[in-house]
């Protein structure tokens, strides 16, 4: 078989034992890797309605068949799990070394499931795993685990660790790896500190074993060129996604003060034009010619890598204008192991809980050295961050006193950093995500303004369904990063290409949608699966802030969702996925997607 490792590696770490199992061909072929793979091992191999903190949950990293191949972008893993935040499938994709690494020991993918008496690492080589000793880092920051675990494994092992918060099972906890590359937001990290592991190490010595070597060869060399020569590339390598910040201020969408507003004064300050600046070096991912970790020296003069989405929720949603305090917050959370975007929302829902006075502790928007304490005290468990640390979903069931209406959640998976009182069309794609409220399966955002941002109908939700079979379907299984498509316009055309030189297999991008749409419906398959009796449609609906609070300034001022076009926008979408009216999947559609067991 070529393109794939063809084994999977299980691991019990109960027992301290693993074996290697054949990967199913038609597996392979129907859910290709990545996300797909991830989920049909959880959807096989998990009993239903299991604790996500029981050593019965499952932990699965994933490549697909272009991971650690010679083309763009190709150093992507995936790491997924049932959720601890949501209930639900969660999932994360993460740009790292221990990507190529993975393909090089012919595993397609690690599921891990059970609980080690005490704390290890998870060695992974060609021929299987090794369960370490780990006491000697238990407690120590993300930071600090990766170095000494490359001092004792090598400068070439793939690392991914959790930090302080996964250890004491924050829900928000993620899994980090080479100095800020983070990934897992639904909990990941959590899980992994459930199980008592700290790092997953991965070294091979392989090759990916491919259809046709040069071809491959050839093919990435001309893509790799191609994305050199594109109008966009410099300024994308000068800046990444920090650029984002002052397109969203433009359009009043940029999420300020919880998300009550859509601009914020402060944008300029914490921009990228600031940030090219005070800029010092870039860190990327592996196999990629279009790097984006902009690193900056932060408030305590430490090096901190910066992308939109954390200086967005760290930044302008906590009202923190100043890029150095705000790459500090980030440092701290990639080293505790914390989710940057969650933790935006925590801070903002605290704040603006203290601003009502339904809760005792005083803070106030932009105060660094309150966010700054909260943000130890989340970790701690001490105070309001002992609520926090649940979650805005379950810190406003705890809180009460209307907080549920500040609380900006989906599904219980707080929102990334756009806001959409007047985006009706991101707005969907945030509801219907598969992990909850995140922006990466469908940046429908982007095309919807140029288009004049309001407006409900068909033509938003054929563009979310387009835009989740892509960005959604086709980088997570194939797994490869989607910046160069989205952001200096490589054509889709490439990947066919990529898919048929490293397989064999010829498929065109339509057959490609429907392995898309099949993982999409496994995915929510699972979640219903999951969430029994409390599954309803209203989980698909966004925060209720957008429908009620309009902004009172910028380009969205007084503007808000209207909930009855919503939810005929919502019904549109379900029918034209195979959707019953409560967004199941019907057995129909099932069988057509060649999953009628999940029926």
């Amino acid at each position: 078989m070529y393109g794939w490792g063809g084994r999977i590696l299980k691991v019990d770490l109960s027992k301290s034992k693993s074996i290697v199992e054949r990967l199913n061909g038609g597996d392979a072929l129907k859910f290709i890797g990545g996300r797909g793979l991830a989920v049909k091992i959880l959807w096989d191999n998990l009993p239903p309605g299991v604790d996500p903190f029981s050593p019965e949950n499952i932990l699965v990293f994933s490549v697909g068949p272009l991971t650690g191949l010679p083309i763009p972008s190709s150093g992507k893993l995936v790491v997924a799990t049932k959720s601890p935040l949501t209930l639900g499938y969660g999932d994360g994709s993460i740009g790292s070394v221990a990507a190529v690494q993975l393909r090089r020991t012919g595993f397609d993918a690690v599921m891990v499931k059970g609980k080690a008496e005490k704390p290890c690492i998870l060695l992974v080589g060609d021929e299987g795993a090794e369960i370490l000793d780990a006491e000697g880092l238990w407690g120590l920051e993300t930071f600090k685990v990766e170095e000494e675990l490359k001092e004792e494994h090598g400068k070439e092992a793939g690392i991914l660790s959790i930090g302080p918060a996964g250890e004491r099972l924050i829900l928000y906890a993620n899994v980090v790896s080479q100095g800020g590359r983070a990934g897992g937001r639904p909990g990941i990290g959590a899980v992994m500190g459930s199980k008592m592991l700290k790092a997953f190490v991965v070294k091979g010595s392989g090759t990916p074993r491919v259809s046709d070597p040069e071809a491959l060869k050839r093919l990435g060399s001309e893509a790799y060129r191609e994305i050199l020569e594109k109008p966009n590339y410099n300024f994308w390598v000068r800046q990444g996604t920090m650029a984002t910040i002052a397109w969203s201020q433009s359009h009043g969408v940029l999420p300020s003060f919880n998300f009550r507003e859509g601009v914020f004064e402060g944008a300029d300050e914490i921009g990228g034009d600031f940030m090219e600046s005070i800029k010092v070096s870039q860190r990327g991912c592996p196999n990629c010619n279009m790097i984006c970790g902009n690193i900056v020296r932060d408030s305590e003069d430490a090096e901190a890598e910066l992308d939109y989405e954390n200086v967005a929720m760290l930044g302008s949603n906590i009202g923190l204008g100043d890029l150095r305090k705000v790459a500090y917050l980030n440092r701290l959370a990639d080293g505790y192991g914390l989710d940057t975007i969650s933790l935006g929302n925590a801070i903002g829902f605290a704040i603006e809980s203290s601003e009502k006075g339904v809760i005792e502790e005083e803070m106030e928007w932009g105060d660094f050295q309150a966010i700054r304490e909260l943000v130890n005290d989340i970790v701690e468990g001490e105070g309001i961050g002992s609520t926090l640390r649940l979650g805005v979903k379950r810190a406003s069931e705890v809180i009460g006193s209307e907080s549920w209406m500040w609380a900006m959640h989906v599904k219980g998976l707080e929102v990334s950093a756009y806001n959409c009182h007047s985006t009706p069309g991101m707005a969907l794609a945030y509801a219907t995500s598969p992990i909850g409220a995140h922006h990466k399966d469908a940046w429908v955002i982007a095309w919807e303004v140029t288009r004049g941002g309001g407006g409900y109908g068909e033509e938003k939700v054929d563009k979310v369904i387009e835009l989740q079979r892509i960005r959604g379907g086709l980088f997570e299984f194939f797994t490869t990063c989607r910046l160069p498509w989205v952001e200096v316009e490589l054509s889709l055309s490439w990947y066919p290409r990529f898919f048929e030189s490293a397989t064999g297999i010829k498929l065109s991008l339509e057959e490609m949608y429907v392995v898309s749409d099949r993982i999409y419906s496994l995915i929510r398959a699972f979640w219903i699966r999951e969430l029994a009796q409390d599954w309803s449609r209203e989980l698909d609906v966004p925060p209720p802030r957008w429908f009620r609070d309009p902004p009172s300034k910028g380009p969205t001022m007084n503007s808000k969702l209207d909930y009855g076009r919503y939810m005929e926008m919502l019904q549109l979408y379900y029918r034209k996925r195979g959707w019953d009216g409560e967004g199941m999947p019907t057995k129909a559609t099932m069988r057509r997607l060649g999953i009628e067991y999940a029926a």
